[in-house]
């Protein structure tokens, strides 16, 4: 598989870390030294998820010079779905005017790196010939914004991927672990006469040591991994480009590959973590200002609530 544009797209309001310090006992000064975000990005009003992700699309179309009738194949990767039905991805579908199959795939932060995977199965078992990748997030409509060891880490935004049949991905590493207590989020439930165990929607919860620990051996076992099976150095590399989670992780994993930190790009900094779309908007961002170029290897890395975690090689 290989992919030929990316595209994203982020909601206009901006909450700077003096802000939220004006209702949370925190400061700027915390945040930037714990995490390494001045800011990130948060839907309001009438803004949707949908729309973002249309918007990320149809960048990514127009830089591949394309229209939605060329795309016969749609995955969104979403942890909160503007819906709970129609899929993100049939609403994505409707607003650019495309007509095909629709599917949205929740595998957390990881969610671009499985949705990889299953656009690169769909384009070679020639069931798709262009697909389109589309990892629109809405965090801050599932934390608790009372909650200053959460609220400050997250943000919206929406990254899109056109993606076709080729040779481009070298490896692949997806991984699962099914352990909810160190990272979930609770729906709401129905009214059923017949259960008295409804749940009612309840706060995204993650206990950060934890997290912290299984991001940095487990970021760093998946790297070494598939640079292993695409018999590549770390020096052979161009970018690594990681979820970005923490400044800390990125760093972490960084000094452990001895590498430089300009193969690490970042935008944590503007824009908080933003789960799956991470990867895609960081992506997008590079080709837009001439970073990411045609032929250049990236190791892409990333971890999620399930658990799960995913590491590629990629050749643009």
């Amino acid at each position: 598989m290989i992919i030929r544009s990316f595209g994203h797209a982020l909601p206009k309001r901006i909450v700077t870390n003096d802000e939220l310090a004006r209702f949370l006992d925190t400061s700027d000064e915390w945040i930037q030294s714990h995490t390494g975000i001045q800011s990130r990005r948060v839907l309001t009003g009438g803004e949707t998820l949908s729309a973002l992700g249309a918007q990320a699309a149809e960048m990514a179309l127009e830089r591949a010079g394309m229209t939605a009738a060329d795309i016969d194949y749609i995955l969104c990767s979403t942890t909160r779905g503007e819906m709970f039905f129609p899929s993100t991805s049939c609403l994505v579908q409707q607003k650019i005017g495309a007509g095909c199959p629709c599917l949205d795939i929740n595998a957390g932060c990881t969610g671009f790196l499985y949705a990889l995977d299953t656009a690169d199965a769909l384009l070679e078992s020639g069931k798709a010939k262009r697909l389109l990748i589309v990892c629109a997030e809405q965090l801050s409509r599932l934390t608790d914004w009372t909650d200053r060891s959460t609220c400050v880490l997250f943000g919206d935004a929406a990254g899109a991927a056109i993606c076709e049949r080729g040779d481009g991905i070298k490896a692949v590493r997806l991984t699962a672990e099914g352990d909810a207590a160190y990272l979930h989020g609770w729906p709401s439930g129905g009214n059923s006469p017949f259960d008295d165990q409804i749940p009612t929607e309840k706060p995204l919860y993650m206990n950060g040591q934890e997290i912290f620990k299984f991001a940095v051996t487990r970021s760093l076992r998946d790297v070494e991994t598939v640079m292993d099976e695409s018999a590549i150095t770390a020096d052979a590399v161009d970018y690594f480009v990681l979820h970005q989670a923490n400044r800390r992780i990125l760093d972490a994993v960084r000094a452990r590959l001895k590498q430089p930190e300009e193969k690490f790009p970042v935008n944590i900094t503007d824009h908080g973590n933003t789960s799956s779309a991470c990867i895609p908007v960081l992506l997008s961002e590079m080709e837009g200002d001439g970073r990411l170029k045609k032929g250049q290897t990236l190791v892409l890395s990333a971890f999620g609530a399930g658990l799960t975690t995913g590491a590629a090689v990629l050749q643009y």
